[in-house]
């Protein structure tokens, strides 16, 4: 980094007489300030302030008399100096797409006097730049149309990329562009930006669209430069590079011998892929023996070749005609002439009939409209048919009432007006699909002829919402969508408006949002809803259709507090059967009453019929239901209580039943055992006594919870071949050891001890139960 230094050279001579020279006066000598411009690196992040320069004068000995001064912009709080040496620091981060230079005032005076010694000059600091800022397209996305089957290398569109970065210096802005998507169709200019196509023959009808990705990037290009990128949407426009082509190359049409000029014998109609004028067919007849028989016309909405009657035609003379028809573009681009002709042909062969036929209808099916609620006998339409043959019988008319089972519609017999028989609703039926009977006097024969009718939209029915009338919310929700649906047909630019009802506009609670696409959003004014202070809230909201005429309703809103997690997931919600307001009628009024007089009048008749019989009015056999019911006020001791259920299967089948006291306290201290009462000796062989004496102590034992324990298991039973499994039965065997060392092991192993040591110890029998 190459900085300049500013040293300003200042020269004044003394006009005193210096001591020891008399005579000699000094004349003072100006010399201007010698500046060279100042840079300052952008964007510098350093832990120093950035020396900037340094201001000196020739007459500054050092000895601190000479003050410097700064001023300008951003002097004392972007660059300051240092009074004394003239250095210049910058204590701020410049950047230089903000300001590009400051223009500063230096200036040097006495100390003590502040007397200026020079004139004040001004200087410059450039701030000095740095590749910061990106390449931007302030223009993008771009849209480009190019036409289809365009040379390689014709020009599609170019973008432009600015930099913020200086021009002037360096690479910072010199951008390069490069495509990123849409090879190999496209390619751009690295120095102009310019789109051009890369492929030739590219079809419109094979794809229409492209999507490129441009990049520009600055530094040149080259490695550690900033880029920026734009989408361009590239549309192939058409071009008329597709001659038109019949689907069949012959076309069998007939036509009746009593058809009368004008009517329309058949329609054919060439393909072409391409778009507009491009893709125009114009036909003619071209040959054939036909040309004086038939006329060609084109319709102009889908654009068909109509072959119509333009004489009459006798069976009897000629049975059949040939016809030849051309169709061609109109528009033809000489680009393309090579990749002609721009035209095909096609044969018609009408064939004449003649034969004892039912009546013909016009046209092949009919299509008509009626308003919705027209009053009954509204005309739809007529239809019409006629007899092919020579006879030219009457036809008459009729609606087969299986394709009009609910009778909407009625025809006149003689000429086929259709009407209507009472008002149509299009919510109910759009469409109503019917046939209409044709059928000679004299004969048998009918045809039938499709008769479509549309039932036209009247605005007749208001707005309302989409869904049911109530939304759940957290109490912690901000808005939701309010979406409104309508019965009647949406016409063009239609749409709903929403608004407050007038005596809500001004509540405190919710704010209403048309967002002028059918749709409404509910915003939440207040932080946040309790559902314990209220939990339902109504909300009245007016919808408009802005129908012809307009039609609206106001629809009540009912909103829901719910309490919700963090995800805003409904947990539960005070959901309370609705009070609805409701009027009763006087026919309604009448008709409670009347129930209430029936049912008081069946209680006093029951009650003179008991009194009656004077027995009792339910007999089950020979038991009165009376006598099943027992009524006790004992509430039952839980688990410990054994003496309201028999136990007797749980205990030893062997052993004596005793009455087992009731014994709710666990004791906090053992007591010794009643005299009298022992246990079995250790060499006992009985284990049948030795557990009855233990269940004696427990029931005798004033002190001791009843532990059921050793009344359900503690005995295992007789009568088994193996034996009882039990260590109790031990104690019955001679043994040669001594158990007496199992006192000091603790109370763990207390009841080993006592059944198997010398010495005499109390039983716990609440242990002896948890052990067994």
């Amino acid at each position: 980094m190459f900085v300049l230094v500013l040293v300003g050279h200042l020269s004044l001579h003394r006009h005193k007489q210096r001591a020891g020279k008399e005579g000699q006066v000094l004349h003072r000598s100006k010399r201007g300030w010698v500046w060279n411009q100042f840079f300052v690196i952008e964007e510098y992040t350093g832990p120093d302030p950035v020396l900037v320069g340094r201001l000196h004068s020739d007459v500054d000995s050092g000895d601190g008399n000479i003050k410097y001064i700064l001023s300008g912009e951003g002097a004392g709080t972007i660059f300051v100096i240092d009074d004394k040496t003239g250095n210049i620091h910058a204590t701020k981060t410049l950047d230089r797409e903000e300001q590009a230079q400051y223009t500063l005032t230096a200036q040097a005076v006495a100390r003590d006097t502040n007397k200026p010694l020079e004139p004040p000059s001004e200087f410059i600091v450039k701030v000095q730049d740095i590749n910061d800022n990106p390449p931007e397209f302030l223009h993008g996305p771009y849209s480009a149309r190019v036409p289809e089957m365009s040379n390689v290398g014709t020009s599609v569109v170019q973008v432009t990329a600015t930099d913020a970065d200086d021009p002037t210096y360096g690479n910072s802005a010199r951008l390069v562009y490069s495509i990123l998507q849409g090879q190999p169709y496209f390619s751009v200019e690295p120095q102009t930006g310019i789109i051009r196509t890369a492929l030739p023959n590219m079809d419109r009808e094979a794809r229409q669209e492209y999507d490129v990705v441009i990049q520009a990037k600055d530094m040149g290009g080259h490695m550690g430069g900033l880029s920026g990128t734009t989408e361009v949407k590239i549309t192939l426009t058409d071009v008329n590079d597709n001659p038109p082509k019949f689907p069949q190359s012959v076309y069998s049409m007939s036509v009746l011998e009593d058809n009368v000029p004008g009517e329309e014998v058949g329609r054919l109609k060439a393909k072409d892929p391409d778009l507009g004028d491009n893709g125009l067919v114009n036909y003619r007849l071209i040959d054939g023996d036909g040309l004086g028989m038939f006329e060609l016309t084109t319709d102009s909405e889908t654009r068909e070749a109509v072959i119509k009657l333009k004489k009459p035609v006798d069976f009897e003379t000629k049975r059949s005609y040939t016809l030849k028809v051309e169709g061609s573009n109109p528009h033809v681009d000489p680009q393309f002439l090579a990749w002609g002709p721009y035209k095909d042909e096609a044969t018609i062969k009408i064939s004449v009939e003649d034969a004892d036929e039912p009546p013909v209808f016009v046209a092949p099916s009919y299509t008509f409209e009626v308003e919705e609620n027209a009053p009954e006998g509204t005309l739809v339409g007529r239809v019409h048919a006629k007899d092919t043959d020579v006879a030219n019988n009457p036809v008459r008319y009729m609606i087969p009432r299986y394709t009009d089972v609910e009778q909407f519609f009625s025809i006149n017999s003689e000429d086929g007006m259709i009407t209507t028989t009472r008002p149509l609703d299009r919510e109910t039926q759009a469409w109503h699909n019917i046939s209409v009977s044709a059928t000679e006097i004299g004969h048998h024969q009918d045809t039938k002829v499709r008769v479509n009718i549309k039932v036209k939209d009247v605005n007749d029915n208001s707005p309302e919402f989409a869904t049911n009338n109530e939304v759940l919310m957290c109490e912690t929700n901000q808005y939701f969508l309010l979406i409104a649906v309508d019965k009647d047909e949406m016409a063009h630019r239609q749409h709903f408006t929403f608004s407050l009802a007038p005596e809500v506009v001004h509540n405190n609670n919710f704010s209403l949002k048309d967002n002028r696409d059918s749709t409404a959003s509910i915003y939440v004014l207040r932080k946040g809803f309790s559902r314990l202070t209220q939990d339902v809230y109504y909300l009245p909201i007016e919808i408009n259709d802005n129908g012809f005429p307009p039609l609206s309703s106001t629809n009540t809103l009912t909103i829901r507090v719910c309490s919700c997690d963090s995800k805003n997931t409904i947990l539960s919600c005070n959901v309370e059967p609705y009070v609805l307001p409701a009027g009763l009628s006087t026919g309604a009024l009448i008709a409670i009453l009347a129930c209430i007089v029936i049912l008081l009048a069946i209680v006093v008749l029951f009650v003179a019929l008991r009194r009656q019989k004077k027995e009792p009015l339910i007999v089950f056999e020979e038991e009165d239901i009376r006598e099943n019911i027992i009524t006790y006020d004992d509430e039952g001791g839980g688990e410990e209580d054994t003496e309201a259920f028999d136990i007797a299967t749980l205990q030893n089948p062997d052993g004596a039943n005793g009455f087992l006291p009731r014994k709710d306290i666990k004791p906090e201290l053992q007591y010794p055992l009643r005299p009298g009462i022992g246990r079995p000796a250790p060499n006992s062989v009985d284990v049948d006594d030795f557990i009855k004496t233990r269940i004696a102590e427990a029931d005798s034992d004033p002190t001791a919870p009843p532990y059921d324990s050793i009344q359900i298991y503690g005995y295992e039973g007789r009568g088994s071949l193996a034996g009882s499994l039990s260590s109790l039965e031990s104690v019955t065997t001679e043994s040669d050891l001594d158990y007496d060392y199992l006192q000091s092991w603790g109370p763990r192993f207390k009841k080993l001890a006592d059944l198997y040591g010398t010495k005499d110890c109390s039983i716990n029998d609440g242990d002896d139960g948890e052990d067994s």
